[in-house]
């Protein structure tokens, strides 16, 4: 059984940790490790969460099975609908329905609104699966995250 545990102050470190690994094994094909390594410091590590729970309006959610995070979900309320920033499972837990539940749980939250996101353009699986979900491209970005570094993403929404 799968359930969505509301992180805890005293979590965000255990939050970083599983974060910075799911990264480092699910970006190595689009992105460089430098680019990686960056975004995590900068995204997902203790500091940059604890920053985002505590100035950014965010809630973040580990997704547990057997009392085990196996992934987690960020989502930020903003004043016409629910920024979802992140949706990470683990790769043995990947094709199994478990972001179809997870993505279940943010509608809940969303209460009604809009959820939005930005997905990286040639992450195609994850573009297949929230369209599966009912999210439309609405626009394109590019977003300069400092080092040399962008970000080249899609805006999706639902409708």
């Amino acid at each position: 059984m799968v359930v969505f545990n509301k992180v805890e102050q005293n979590q965000i470190k255990e939050l970083a940790s599983l974060a910075s690994s799911i990264w480092h094994e699910y970006w190595t094909c689009i992105l460089s490790d430098e680019q990686i390594d960056y975004m995590v410091e900068n995204f997902q590590s203790e500091n940059a969460i604890t920053n985002q729970i505590e100035n950014e309006n965010y809630t973040y959610y580990f997704i547990m099975s057997n009392n085990k995070p196996i992934g987690y979900f960020g989502v930020s309320d903003k004043k016409d609908y629910l920024f979802l920033s992140k949706l990470y499972i683990k790769k043995e837990f990947r094709h199994q329905g478990l972001g179809a539940k997870a993505f279940e749980k943010i509608k809940e939250i969303a209460d009604g609104r809009k959820i939005q996101l930005t997905v990286n353009k040639y992450n195609t699986n994850t573009i297949n699966a929230y369209k599966k979900w009912g999210f439309k491209t609405i626009d394109a970005v590019v977003t300069d995250i400092g080092n040399g570094f962008v970000m080249d993403d899609y805006i999706l929404e639902t409708e």
